[in-house]
């Protein structure tokens, strides 16, 4: 690495960490501070090294609990209620009131707003006069700054705000912060928070269209060149918020403030009708060779994920969650002891189990010694008592085989936390579909591409069958959760039962404000 480079990310070390635990103690920076601040933006390289710690930042809140962790749980995904001791129990009993609960809260407030004042601070600096921000990554820097403030305040939204009724609207929740003052913000109503979001992702679009290359030459996974900085400044757009994932947050957000129509219409000429086309290839389906590779199989999907974090300690997720090695009450697991057994949740949440690479793939049994039964009689002389076994359905999703990726865009997967995908798209423009044939048929497509069966009217209802593709679509991508908010849904698929679904109560969406904030604010009027 260059030496200004060097000097610049000790810079950005010194700068992220004056920044505040919460959004109510903003940039409370000595002289010293102010120095290094301006000293990171006197260059070009020092906004893309500042983007690029924001990005960085966002592993530490998506790298798991908004992910394939704590979120995804709450989804009722996994069977850990069963089990007394199992860590994650309290997240899918809903334990607002558990100390560790509140820890995990006040971690994720903390963290969120830590990025949203880094990012306030770099759009400040992004349209001062003589800013060294070239005119070339302007737009690129600007639009993802914007469009990163509005996705994290959409999650706060979607975690501590209202189930989205039309009663609720009026409900305060998060304050949405758009400056670098330190003054303590108040809470929004949940009607102006989502607009807001709304309003700074159609300015980030706006502004990407005019420089984003991912209209014109694709994601570019190859690196062009070797001229330090500039190799990567606009490659591996799917690394980034680029003008495609914008518009499905876009869409994501109509659609949370119940407006199927435009969220439809970004859907389908924003999107759809835009990376379909000849001149350039956005976002292709999968290819069966890649996904069975033997050596190193692309289980995320990748060539069709919008947006995902990069994190080289991404493998920790599979070996902290899910590994076949660990304790029963530490792995997250469906509830069944086979693939095609009759207790197994892999054959009523998978229709098509036998063929669907996403079981094929991403899905195993792995069989231990029970230590929970305990030995309650002491075996009889001469008689050897036989270890009792139990078995359990693991996910392999993020597995990860045991070499380095290849940084060339062919295995850069191995090092992704996947956030917005190409099936998502297609699926909301399902939900929004005029008529329920038109449904299907995109419903029908993403199955296509998954080695499924058709599905017609006959297999359920429209909604069923959008959520149910949903759910086998976003496992561990910490999307289900929000989904069943949204629509406010009572009945969800079980964690615990293979054939039963799980009564959800409303209150069981909405997170309490984090005691680190109602502390800041000494009283909180909701």
């Amino acid at each position: 690495m260059k030496k200004k480079n060097i000097i610049i990310s000790v810079i950005l070390a010194g700068f992220t960490s004056v920044m505040t635990s919460s959004c109510t103690d903003w940039l409370d920076v000595k002289m010293s501070d102010n120095i290094m601040e301006n000293t990171l933006y006197s260059t070009n390289d020092g906004f893309l090294i500042a983007l690029n710690g924001i990005y960085v930042g966002l592993n530490d809140v998506y790298g798991r609990d908004l992910s394939v962790g704590v979120i995804d749980v709450m989804a009722q995904y996994y069977n850990v209620t069963e089990n007394n001791d199992h860590a994650y129990k309290i997240y899918a009993g809903y334990k607002f009131e558990e100390d560790a609960f509140e820890r995990t809260s006040s971690n994720l407030w903390t963290k969120m707003y830590e990025n949203i004042a880094n990012i306030n601070a770099l759009l400040d600096h992004c349209d001062e006069e003589g800013s060294a921000l070239r005119k070339s990554h302007y737009s690129l820097v600007k639009g993802e700054a914007l469009a990163l403030r509005a996705m994290l305040h959409f999650d706060l939204l979607r975690i501590y705000g209202p189930v989205p009724q039309e009663e609720t609207a009026s409900q305060t929740c998060i304050p949405y912060q758009e400056s670098s003052v330190k003054d303590i913000q108040p809470l929004l109503p949940a009607s102006q928070v989502i607009e807001k979001v709304i309003r700074d992702l159609e300015a980030a679009a706006a502004i990407l269209k005019e420089g984003d290359p991912i209209i014109t030459k694709g994601v570019q996974n190859a690196v062009p060149s070797d001229d330090g900085l500039d190799r990567y400044d606009f490659a591996y757009r799917q690394l980034r918020l680029n003008y495609y994932a914008v518009q499905v947050l876009l869409a994501r957000a109509y659609l949370w403030k119940g407006d199927k129509a435009k969220a439809s219409q970004i859907a389908k000429n924003e999107i759809l009708d835009k990376i379909t086309t000849t001149e350039v290839e956005v976002f292709p389906w999968i290819t069966e060779k890649a996904i069975q590779n033997e050596k190193k199989p692309d289980r995320l999907f990748s060539t069709e994920v919008f947006f995902s974090l990069y994190d080289q300690a991404r493998s920790s997720m599979y070996s902290n969650l899910f590994n076949s090695s660990l304790e029963q009450k530490s792995r997250l697991t469906f509830v069944g002891q086979g693939i095609a057994s009759a207790d197994s949740k892999i054959t009523t949440f998978y229709d098509d189990a036998s063929n669907d690479w996403r079981v094929t793939t991403m899905w195993d049994v792995v069989t231990v010694v029970d230590k929970s039964e305990g030995d309650d009689e002491e075996g009889k002389e001469g008689e050897e008592e036989t270890p009792k076994t139990k078995s359990s359905l693991y996910s392999k999703k993020y597995m990860d085989p045991e070499r380095d990726a290849t940084f060339d865009g062919s295995e850069t997967y191995r090092y992704m936390t996947p956030l917005i995908r190409l099936s998502e798209v297609y699926l909301i423009l399902a939900e929004c579909a005029q008529t329920d044939d038109e449904a299907i048929s995109y419903i029908n497509k993403i199955r296509s591409h998954r080695n499924c069966r058709s599905v017609t009217e006959q297999d359920g209802d429209r909604q069923t069958l959008v959520t149910k593709e949903f759910a086998r679509e976003v496992l561990g991508e910490g999307q289900l959760f929000f989904y069943y908010k949204r629509l406010g849904m009572e009945s969800i698929i079980s964690g615990i039962s293979a054939t039963e679904p799980y009564n959800m109560l409303l209150g069981n969406y909405v997170w309490p404000l984090p005691k680190v904030e109602i502390d800041k604010r000494g009283t909180v009027e909701l």
